[in-house]
């Protein structure tokens, strides 16, 4: 497996330290996703979960950008090929689901003017969201004749309600921050230029839990959404639950609250 060291791109940054892999898109002058960019954002996605000692990812934005949307041009250019089409759209949905499936949190630090279209599915595909005040977030895509093809439709639903889903799908308008923050679409709303800062303090927190831990935490919540019942879901959690026990990390956090000290944990 390539490491983040190894990787050639030409339109995202790398980075990793303390723990956290620092994805920047850097595709002027919006960050639109093209083909290659995709590519190169999975690519240091791999690298990522493949590093052991990285436990948390960070996808911000280069400029005064987050993403704003996919690169029409290259949909302009395909759009009279099904196939092509076809091929362009399940490229940016897999790369989201695998996003979406990572068993290490990914955050996004969404900065600048906008997460419109393939930029918000993108920031909706990850685990949490903070956001500088300044973002609008949209899917304007029924103002091109077209609709949300990388999950809008059925993140953006989950996360909002379907009413207010529809009504941004179906008018194509945008939402500041605040109002996004207010509907449950983002976590948190910083001040602008913070928001990698903000993301890094939060990655930092959870660093310094076990790996196994937060593993079993991202399969539950995962797994559990995707089932119809309840129940279904709860016995996922319990199973988790059920997997971490005998672990060092459980006899140690266990024993460091009960001798009021910090646990040290060893991912084992």
């Amino acid at each position: 497996m390539t490491t983040f060291a190894e990787l050639q791109t030409m339109y995202i940054h790398l980075d990793v330290a303390d723990k956290t892999a620092v994805i920047t898109i850097d595709h002027p002058p919006a960050n639109a996703l093209n083909s290659q960019l995709l590519n190169e954002l999975e690519a240091g996605l791999d690298a990522a979960l493949a590093d052991a000692q990285v436990k948390v990812i960070i996808i911000t934005g280069a400029g005064q950008f987050f993403v704003a949307g996919a690169d029409i041009n290259e949909i302009n250019q395909v759009k009279d090929d099904a196939q092509a089409v076809a091929a362009f759209i399940e490229k940016g949905q897999n790369l989201f689901l695998k996003i979406e499936r990572s068993p290490k949190p990914v955050i996004a630090a969404i900065n600048g003017r906008f997460a419109l279209g393939g930029g918000n599915e993108l920031a909706m595909a990850c685990h949490i969201r903070l956001a500088e005040d300044s973002v609008q977030f949209g899917q304007p895509e029924i103002k091109l004749g077209i609709m949300p093809g990388w999950g809008g439709t059925q993140r953006l639903s989950r996360l909002v309600g379907k009413g207010k889903a529809l009504e941004l799908l179906l008018t194509g308008m945008n939402i500041k921050a605040q109002e996004a923050y207010r509907l449950g679409l983002v976590n948190k709303v910083v001040p602008v230029g913070s928001v990698v800062r903000e993301a890094k303090r939060m990655a930092a927190v959870i660093a310094n839990w076990s790996t196994l831990s937060i593993e079993a935490i991202m399969a539950a919540v995962s797994d559990g959404l995707v089932e119809t019942h309840l129940g279904d879901a709860m016995e996922i959690e319990l199973q988790q639950f059920i997997a971490l026990q005998g672990s060092a990390d459980v006899s140690e956090g266990i024993s460091a609250f009960l001798e009021k000290r910090r646990p040290v944990f060893r991912d084992q």
